[in-house]
């Protein structure tokens, strides 16, 4: 893949070719050279990764500010969180 190819692969993509990765350096059956080939691969889609989300942290933080410009903060409450149905949960779980 081309670097050009490589900046415009999903954060999903990414993180899949990243276990792929992950997975072929443990397996331990690669020559030395291979393996650090993979290694380097891995840490730029690591950094990739890691820099997207902090993209979409930043996105985040911007869609969250009030009509002045202040975050607005919210606690995370669990017990208030829905189920994969939509449907509210207390904290036992109904």
């Amino acid at each position: 893949m081309t670097n050009g190819q490589e900046q415009t692969r999903s954060f999903e993509a990414s993180l899949e070719a990243l276990e792929q990765i992950v997975h072929q350096l443990e397996s331990g059956d690669l020559p030395l050279e291979k393996s650090l080939e993979l290694f380097e691969q891995g840490i730029r889609l690591s950094r990739e990764c890691q820099e997207r989300l902090s993209q979409a942290e930043r996105r985040i933080e911007v869609l969250l500010r009030d009509n002045q410009g202040r975050p607005v903060v919210a606690a995370y409450n669990e017990a208030n969180q829905t189920n994969d149905d939509g449907v509210a949960e207390n904290e036992n779980g109904f």
